[in-house]
């Protein structure tokens, strides 16, 4: 199969724009969904060719409360429950509610730029191309969420992961952060992964570029993402994602990328020395040059994006890189071992898109 290139417009509509659907699948968000969903709301774009539609998880907190005093302000505002309480089945019921041309996924833990919407739809229709997001400029409120974005912000930390760490250049990439798709590739790829509580949007955009779709990373569509606050919830966010990274390369083995091993070959050296040295003494030795060797290297690390950024404040830079490697490795090995029967199966669990107009 291959991709329309043509993005469709509603030429029903009185205005020639391209008629937008944000979606926004969010769960207890309270601290954070007023100024995304504000932002989203502040958008340049004509406010007649524009809807939202927030996707909630049955929150727990006051993230609903919050979101229903927006529609009483704006009528754009639409609320829909997600009783599957994860992304994907979020997005895939947000998308069925939408009436766009274009679908923009935005976060509740994101901040897009009054400009973002106008800038992907100006990408989608002049370029050729069919899904486009930005650089992430991400941001901690706190000084420990700001090692931590320092951290997510670096090649270091994250590897060659572009929409993180590129700025100021505009490039074909793989995937990108809060994207804006034309509906018509997403009709041809089908629903998000409801399987996948994390990693959903690789392996759908792995599904995007099978059919030959491009995806662009344009350097003037800026978002900023609000990192997680506290070693404990990057552990588990970097956790999740090595974990769930096995069934997306078991889906998709032909999207798998070398980075995407080294957390786990280095926990796994890093285990396997450990528990050798009552067996071989010189397992000792292996164990003790392996954690110099890392230590060394987050060390330096530390110190080179110091002095580049021109902060003082990152002494606990080393504990977030750590945090990130480690978990994310671990992850995975755990992923390895609990997925260990299901190579073999590929299928996933999507299916045609299904739009039900609502009002």
């Amino acid at each position: 199969m291959r991709r329309s290139k043509t993005l469709v417009i509603n030429t029903s509509e009185p205005d020639n724009e391209p008629f937008v659907s944000v979606v926004m699948p969010v769960r207890n968000e309270a601290t954070f969904i007023a100024r995304s969903l504000g932002a989203v709301l502040a958008q340049d774009y004509p406010s007649s060719r524009m809807e939202v539609i927030i996707s909630d998880g049955m929150s727990s907190d006051s993230t609903r409360h919050i979101v229903s005093r927006f529609q009483t302000q704006d009528p754009r505002v639409k609320l829909i429950d997600n009783h599957g309480q994860i992304v994907p089945t979020g997005l895939n019921l947000a998308i069925e509610y939408a009436h766009g041309d274009v679908i923009v996924r935005v976060d509740g833990h994101c901040e897009i730029a009054d400009d973002y919407v106008r800038r992907c739809v100006e990408h989608l229709v002049n370029d050729d191309v069919d899904a486009v997001g930005g650089p992430l400029e991400t941001v901690g409120e706190t000084p420990r969420a700001a090692v931590i974005a320092r951290a997510m912000s670096s090649s270091f930390g994250v590897g060659n992961s572009a929409f993180r760490t590129t700025h100021n250049k505009t490039m074909l990439t793989d995937t990108v952060a809060f994207p804006a798709y034309s509906r018509q590739v997403i009709a041809q790829v089908g629903r998000f992964d409801e399987e996948l509580v994390r990693n959903q949007d690789d392996e759908f955009n792995y599904r995007l570029r099978k059919i030959g779709a491009k995806i662009l990373l344009a350097s003037d569509v800026h978002c900023r993402y609000y990192s997680r606050s506290s070693f404990r919830s990057l552990w588990k966010q970097y956790f999740q994602y090595g974990y769930w990274k096995i069934r997306v390369i078991q889906k998709n083995p032909r999207q798998v990328r070398l980075r995407q091993f080294v957390p786990s070959i280095f926990v796994t050296a890093l285990i396997t020395s450990l528990l050798m040295i009552p067996l071989l003494s010189i397992s000792g030795l292996i164990f003790g040059m392996i954690v110099t060797t890392y230590l060394v290297a987050i060390l330096v690390a530390s110190l080179f994006e110091a002095k580049r950024t021109q902060e003082q404040s990152l002494t606990l830079l080393p504990v977030a890189f750590a945090t990130l490697h480690v978990s994310y490795g671990l992850g995975f090995i755990v992923g390895l071992a609990w997925f260990w029967n299901r190579w073999g199966n590929i299928k996933n669990r999507v299916g045609p898109i299904h739009v039900q107009r609502q009002s």
